[in-house]
């Protein structure tokens, strides 16, 4: 049986390779969106986890209240099960762009399979937010939509103030899942819109569509062009990327500098668009049905553009050529528990150690991780001893672990995948200073950051 299962997240900070979930919740229901289930977990906090302020005082989660819960361990276990479901469709609001990333990390430093839940057992992934984008530019009455500051703001918080959706605090967990369950709800109304938006997270439907375009010219709906852009651009197709094989690219034709590019000197010209099929952002016909939106200086620009691109073939070439074979950046100090993109899928051997070491008793778990020969998995396995069952670790483990945490709590260089440091004590306790300075917070929220920065010094 096919279910959705709306989630949301509350977490220590943005960081998905350092941070930790302190808040799942998540409601499960049928094809026709009634609710079957409820699932809601509070996690505790890691040893080797240090908490953004700013983090702390938007969901409002103090140190005493993270230092309670389950272990993440046991946690991120069960909830790999819940999303693993089959016929499971998990989504949220802008879960692709942030919990969905989280999660995959989340099971990778505890060893489960970081990406079944969005192919295995007819599993898959969709996000309200692109959604909720594609409603504002085509089917606005569906929705009062808000503004802040003279610009429509998308925002969770304020599409549920202007539309009373669900009661409740945002930035609480189960609140926000029960704020997108209604918005979906809203959405499903217009059940053509709502069906057709569902085949953009299907690989094979988002490649008819992108076919369908003849692979030239399209419009590219993606929120991160912005509300200037009214979240769209006009593009033309580039081909496939050469190494990242589910990755499309587009060329956006609207770039007012695009005509001084050259073979030499292209990159501070050019803006191309990077898609993975069955993701957002949302490529539809370029027809005036879709681009009436646009100003007439950007269509203008569009078509001076498009002249220049087919009079200078060999600039475009470069072009194609240098995006095509472009790779992130790989950082040699990217650490252990960031390395997942870097190491791919677990091989058959590894995902046996994985099965063996959940299924393995603690006293076990510590005996296997001596054996383990392999680097990565015998330090994140060595990690999830530290965090949850120290007491069986031998000596040398113990010295090991005590060796990471110092170093979380006193390395500057600790490195993510994109090369971002690691959050030091220090540098929480400079952002609380500089979060005091600001005398924007509530007398909760300035408690909040004196416990966290208590925390913080005693450890």
């Amino acid at each position: 049986m096919q279910t959705y299962l709306f989630y949301d997240l509350e977490t220590t900070g943005l960081n998905k390779a350092f941070d930790q979930i302190l808040h799942f919740a998540a409601i499960r229901t049928d094809i026709h969106l009634n609710e079957l289930k409820r699932y809601e977990l509070k996690i505790k906090l890691n040893p080797d986890v240090i908490p953004s302020p700013g983090a702390l005082i938007t969901h409002q989660i103090g140190i005493a209240d993270a230092q309670q819960g389950e272990q993440e361990y046991q946690a991120i276990q069960q909830i790999h099960q819940w999303m693993n479901e089959p016929g499971t469709l998990s989504l949220g609001y802008n879960t692709l762009n942030f919990d969905d990333e989280f999660l995959r990390f989340s099971f990778y430093r505890n060893l489960l399979p970081p990406y079944t839940h969005q192919y295995a057992n007819q599993c898959s992934r969709l996000d309200i937010f692109p959604m909720a984008v594609m409603f504002y530019l085509f089917k606005k009455p569906i929705l009062e939509w808000p503004e802040r500051n003279g610009k429509i703001s998308l925002k969770l918080e304020d599409i549920n103030a202007a539309n009373q959706l669900a009661p409740g605090r945002s930035h609480d967990a189960m609140v926000d899942v029960e704020i997108t369950l209604a918005l979906a709800k809203r959405f499903s109304q217009d059940q053509e819109m709502w069906q057709y938006l569902q085949g953009y997270f299907n690989k094979k439907s988002d490649t008819d569509r992108i076919k369908q375009t003849g692979n030239q010219e399209a419009l590219l709906i993606d929120s991160s062009f912005g509300f200037e852009k009214q979240y769209q651009s006009p593009v033309c197709s580039l081909g496939f990327h050469q190494h990242y094989k589910n990755q499309s690219l587009w060329l956006c034709l609207d770039t007012p500098d695009l005509t001084k590019s050259t073979a030499q000197d292209f990159i501070h010209y050019t803006r191309v668009k990077n898609k993975k099929l069955g993701e957002p952002g949302f490529i539809v016909p370029y027809r005036e049905r879709f681009t009436k939106q646009l100003a007439h200086e950007r269509l203008e620009r569009v078509v001076h553009n498009q002249q220049w691109i087919h009079q200078n073939p060999d600039v475009l070439k470069t072009i194609i050529d240098h995006y095509a074979h472009y790779t992130f950046p790989i950082y040699p100090e990217t650490d252990t528990q960031a390395r997942l993109y870097a190491n791919g899928f677990w091989t058959p051997e590894e995902e046996t150690i994985c099965r063996l070491f959940h299924q393995a008793s603690p006293k076990e778990k510590a005996k296997l991780t001596e054996k383990i020969q392999q680097p990565i998995l015998a330090t994140l396995a060595l990690r999830i001893l530290g965090r949850h069952f120290p007491d069986v670790m031998t000596a040398k483990q113990k010295e090991q672990f005590l060796c990471y945490l110092d170093e979380v709590d006193h390395k500057e260089t600790i490195l993510d995948y994109k090369g971002e440091k690691r959050l030091t004590p220090q540098a929480a306790q400079q952002i609380i200073a500089t979060l005091h300075e600001k005398n924007a917070l509530s007398s909760h929220q300035i408690l909040l950051l004196d416990e966290l920065k208590n925390y913080l010094q005693k450890r």
